[in-house]
């Protein structure tokens, strides 16, 4: 039977989501909090990979087992040995088609800066305290849209033979927390986000034009875009199937 797990997680003090071979991970939690529970070896199957510090306001794990599983008696218990910064949102059985990774159809991200110093805010938002232009940073939002090939902000190579990615949100927000960059896409590359919102700040900082980010997006190498912003303001947000 295959099972369908929604969690959060706060990543400040894991090394992504992805088993490591000598560093904390979410993924190695998980597995090694449902193997003391069903008392076999569980292979739990991520909807992607996160980096280092990144967090996850909602992300999606599916496992297969022949035992039996009462779903909401596993989940109390899974919240009982998990440690404080992982929770279990929900475990639900499912088709055994269903792939937490290829199943998906989207996925967005949260990028969250303050411009003020605030030491309860440090462990999930970038302290950013440059003069931006936000509306020229949502102007260059909207080149983002659609489909392009990515290579400019992508870290190293694809997992597939291309940069391709649909970018269906992109947008700047101001809340009572600081500033907020929205991002949507069927998929991202490796450091993608990141890069994007380095590249950003740099806009609206007047060091990259729009013309300058339009070429980027048409042909760029990551060497010209913007540097990529530290992983502990990023957030995943939502993945949907």
């Amino acid at each position: 039977m295959r099972y369908r797990l929604d969690l959060q997680y706060d990543g400040t003090d894991y090394y992504g989501w992805q088993i490591q071979p000598s560093a904390p991970s979410v993924e190695a939690e998980v597995e090694n909090a449902l193997a003391t529970l069903l008392q076999k070896p569980i292979d739990v199957i991520g909807c992607g990979r996160t980096d280092t510090g990144v967090h996850a306001s909602f992300y999606t794990a599916h496992f297969d087992t022949d035992l039996p599983v009462e779903p909401q008696n596993l989940l109390y218990k899974l919240q009982k040995i998990l440690p404080p910064s992982i929770a279990i949102i929900a475990i639900m059985p499912v088709s055994e088609d269903f792939h937490a990774r290829f199943s998906a159809i989207s996925r967005s991200y949260i990028y969250r800066i303050i411009q003020n110093k605030d030491p309860f805010k440090t462990r999930h938002t970038y302290l950013y305290q440059g003069n931006i232009d936000l509306g020229l940073m949502n102007q260059s939002c909207q080149d983002l849209m659609g489909t392009h090939e990515f290579a400019a902000f992508c870290k190293g190579q694809p997992s597939t033979d291309h940069y391709r990615c649909t970018i269906s949100q992109a947008c700047w927000n101001i809340t009572d927390n600081g500033l907020e960059f929205h991002i949507t896409a069927n998929r991202f590359l490796r450091n993608m986000v990141r890069a994007i919102v380095g590249t950003q700040l740099e806009i609206g900082m007047g060091k990259i034009s729009l013309e300058a980010h339009r070429k980027l997006i048409a042909g760029g190498r990551r060497s010209d875009a913007g540097k990529s912003v530290p992983a502990h303001g990023l957030t995943l947000s939502d993945v949907q199937y």
